[in-house]
């Protein structure tokens, strides 16, 4: 008997929170998904319109601007989430009858024992904080990460995710990053070290260089990539078969590769119309002072006899 009582009552009590609680959890759940939905859109919302107040800026600067606003909302809607979701569990935990106090106590102690052990964690987090703070890189640059290359595809508080030109993704723990490199801040180059042969006229080539450079920068393909016209060094040492003659090109960020690889193939072109050789590397034989190099001379004509006892 004592046990129907009890089933009675917990029938009781069930129904009295089908009728209370329950329709306040379903309701509070709409509001969440709503917040959520919400919390996307007003994200989205701000990156528009400040990337929109960016389109009177020049080219580059509203692009660094854009990979800027773009990561910072990306961080700030993920975070206005972890708090909407960490609300919305403490209210469904107090509406199912699970008291908070001991709860929240107890996750502050082991909180306080986890920390300890989660330094890294830690350390990770704050310097992924002072990533974002500093500007050091955003989602879409071109980096170099302890020596790994590649897309910024994802920052996280934590972590950073690249994919490399092979298409792998790497993970690096921010905690963990000794050296980063950012290919595409602001502007990038190009450094062309160039190669010619000893016996060419180093102004001549340093005129041709020039020359291609400026029908690049004169072509409309190509011209919303400069952010410079291209700077030739002259001569800048060398080689054991080749003058080198070093150059840059400052592109906007990202471009470097595409104008470099253009570049090079009309300069191969303009240096065989100029006669401009590219030497193949070689070693000259020398025997000393008193001795000249060796020398091969080649003659067609064999006579018959010694070419059939060959």
């Amino acid at each position: 008997m004592d046990y129907t009582e009890l089933i009675i009552s917990q029938l009781e009590q069930l129904k009295l929170w089908t009728v209370t609680a329950l329709p306040l959890i379903i309701i509070y759940s709409v509001i969440f998904a709503v917040l959520l939905r919400f919390i996307k859109l007003l994200t989205k919302q701000i990156s528009n319109v400040l990337i929109r107040r960016q389109a009177s800026s020049e080219n580059n600067a509203r692009m660094e601007a854009e990979k800027r606003i773009n990561t910072l909302t990306r961080i700030l809607s993920l975070s206005l989430r972890i708090a909407i979701i960490t609300i919305y569990l403490m209210i469904i935990l107090g509406k199912v009858g699970i008291e908070l106090a001991p709860l929240l106590a107890g996750a502050g102690i082991a909180g306080l024992a986890i920390g300890f052990g989660a330094q890294e964690l830690v350390r990770d987090v704050i310097t992924g904080f002072f990533i974002l703070l500093e500007d050091q890189i955003r989602v879409g640059d071109v980096v170099n990460i302890n020596g790994t290359g590649g897309l910024v595809e994802k920052i996280e508080l934590r972590t950073i995710r690249l994919r490399d030109l092979s298409g792998s993704v790497h993970f690096f723990q921010n905690g963990k990053i000794n050296t980063l490199t950012n290919l595409t801040k602001e502007w990038s180059a190009t450094v062309l070290d160039i190669g010619v042969a000893y016996k060419e006229d180093v102004q001549k080539v340093i005129d041709v260089m020039k020359a291609v450079g400026d029908t690049m920068i004169n072509d409309e393909a190509y011209a919303a990539n400069f952010v410079e016209p291209i700077e030739v060094f002259g001569l800048d040492r060398f080689d054991d078969s080749a003058l080198i003659i070093k150059a840059r090109i400052k592109t906007m960020p990202g471009k470097q590769w595409v104008i470099g690889r253009e570049y090079r193939k009309r300069l191969k072109v303009a240096f065989d119309e100029q006669g401009i050789e590219i030497p193949f590397p070689h070693t000259t034989i020398y025997w000393g002072e008193k001795i000249a190099p060796l020398a091969i001379n080649m003659d067609s004509k064999v006579p018959a006899n010694t070419a059939s006892a060959n």
